[in-house]
């Protein structure tokens, strides 16, 4: 019989933390809007997430704003700043 159990189990490895740690849900709501805007965007965009990075970048920024996650540089989570977007399209056209 193994020592994991029934369904697999803790087989003698130690568990792993996610990468960004554990943040608090939003339980007094102050990101819904943010939330829902995106959430709206994407089902009007086809679930296509690119074409509402904005609103996802919002959301981000609203839950670092409220200490709902820790506050970090946009660019470390996939968004370019604004400065760098301007000057590749800039350079595009």
């Amino acid at each position: 019989m193994s020592a994991g159990g029934a369904f697999g189990g803790n087989r003698g490895l130690s568990p792993v933390p996610p990468e960004k740690g554990v943040f608090p849900l939003d339980h007094m709501h102050l990101c819904d809007q943010e939330k829902k805007d995106y959430i709206n965007c994407l089902k009007s965009a086809g679930h296509k997430s690119e074409n509402c990075r904005h609103l996802s970048k919002k959301y981000l920024e609203c839950r670092m704003e409220r200490n709902l996650m820790a506050k970090q540089d946009i660019s470390e989570l996939g968004f370019a700043r604004e400065a760098d977007v301007e000057e590749s399209s800039n350079e595009e056209g």
